[in-house]
């Protein structure tokens, strides 16, 4: 897929009425009790901290997949989320007993250092049908006049996306791309903000999908975002992996997921990361490698697992305590501490000359070295003749042919225009000094 097209910029405008018209002649009311939700409600109860995260997903799939414009379905999930969290939600409180008692004993067997406040559970179905009527009432109102927040133009991403599941029975990856990061949670600061990600998961989709849902929540509500978006991006990597490791222990789910960000704050870009899902910079035709993966080979990380307690052995590859080949990951309950739930970051000044960012799983990255990369989407954009749209889609099918069996995904961020990038040619296919070496341009921080 591909979104943000520069020359719809124009076009959005001219879109929002339309949109707005279609929508309330196809939904003339509001739901009624017995009326059927138009969407796939995500679980039977959620707690107060993933409502947010959990809400605005329904309804940026939903508004998506009715081709609102990114922006405008940004400020309508931001609205009508915000209208709700200001009600009362005491109606949807959802505590059966038996669950009332297994938190307990969960509480007394897991968390005897550190007193929980009881969890709160609400009941999702009724949220999302609750929530569906805010959806519907913000768009009749935005119907008679759009807010001014809606129509600001944005900065315009050309961002190529391809995903398969390949030879797995399941399909467990999962990515975020989110150029309206600002619109969707009403960050009303001058700093233009970007968000895209991939989550690459691991014993079950169930992490994967947590994490693609709540990362870029829990990043917007950090206090630090605004001066510390690197750290705001490891905290909420952290509180991510700790609200699931709650879920996974209340619903007895043994995922985990790795995961790869990447956000653009002005001019800066900031990247985090857990395990082995990687993002990489190509500036004027050579790839700048902005960070080293989570493996259980790499010696501070063996040196870590070996301090818990834990171990590293070799089996088909090196793996913690012989299970995952991975280090860090959100999730993995059985596997904590030492496969740990923080993320490293990275900083990097924008100047005007990168060409576009890549992130991938390691479906990708295991097969296709990273010095490959640069002439395989130049190729691409000489035979589409300065086309973009449909680079992610090539080289997937060239890691497909170099033999990964794995899920596959590739999101290739455009930071030029690719016709610009045809005009002086690849000016070198090769890895040129790490960024996180060069003094000034670019700080490595771990947690």
């Amino acid at each position: 897929m591909a979104s943000g097209d520069p020359q719809q910029s124009s076009l959005v405008a001219e879109e929002i009425p339309g949109f707005l018209d279609a929508f309330l002649s196809d939904f003339p009311a509001p739901l009624s009790l017995e009326s059927p939700l138009p969407w796939k409600v995500p679980a039977t109860v959620l707690s107060q901290e993933e409502v947010e995260g959990e809400l605005a997903e329904l309804a940026m799939g939903f508004l998506s997949n009715r081709n609102a414009p990114p922006p405008l379905a940004s400020s309508l999930a931001h609205e009508a989320v915000s209208q709700l969290l200001q009600t009362d939600l005491s109606e949807f409180r959802k505590l059966p007993r038996q669950e009332e008692e297994e938190e307990e004993e969960e509480a007394e067997e897991e968390d005897n250092e550190e007193e929980k406040a009881p969890l709160t559970l609400l009941d999702a179905m009724g949220l999302a049908q609750s929530f569906f009527n805010r959806l519907w009432e913000v768009c009749s109102q935005w119907q008679k006049q759009v807010p001014i927040s809606a129509w600001v133009p944005q900065q315009q991403w050309l961002v190529s996306i391809h995903a398969i599941r390949n030879t797995r029975r399941k399909m467990e990856d999962r990515h975020v791309c989110l150029p309206a990061f600002n619109q969707l949670f009403g960050l009303s600061d001058p700093v233009d903000r970007a968000y895209f990600a991939v989550f690459d998961g691991h014993g079950g989709v169930d992490a994967a999908r947590y994490a693609a849902v709540h990362v870029h929540a829990n990043l917007a509500r950090r206090p630090e975002l605004p001066t510390d978006p690197a750290g705001a991006l490891r905290e909420a990597f952290r509180h991510t992996d700790e609200m699931f490791v709650w879920k996974a222990k209340r619903e007895r789910l043994r995922s985990g997921t790795t995961g790869v960000c990447a956000l653009i704050a002005g001019k800066t870009l900031h990247v985090a990361w857990l395990g082995d899902s990687q993002v990489i910079l190509v500036q004027q035709g050579q790839v700048v490698k902005l960070m080293e993966p989570h493996r259980p080979e790499r010696q501070d990380e063996k040196e870590r697992i070996e301090a818990l307690g834990g171990f590293v052995s070799h089996m088909d590859c090196w793996r913690v305590n012989g299970t995952l080949a991975v280090s860090r990951a959100i999730g993995d309950v059985f596997q904590k501490p030492y496969v740990s739930g923080e993320a490293d970051s990275a900083s990097r000044e924008l100047t005007g000359s990168e060409d576009y960012l890549l992130l991938a799983c390691d479906g990708f990255f295991d097969v296709v070295p990273h010095q490959e990369i640069v002439g395989l989407v130049q190729s691409h954009l000489v035979r589409q003749q300065g086309s973009g749209l449909q680079v992610a889609e090539e080289l997937v099918a060239a890691a497909r042919e170099r033999g990964s069996h794995d899920n596959i995904t590739v999101m290739v961020v455009f930071l030029r225009d690719p016709h610009d990038l045809l005009k002086g040619g690849a000016q070198g296919a090769g890895d040129v000094p790490t960024g996180l070496e060069q003094p000034g341009t670019n700080t490595l921080q771990r947690s």
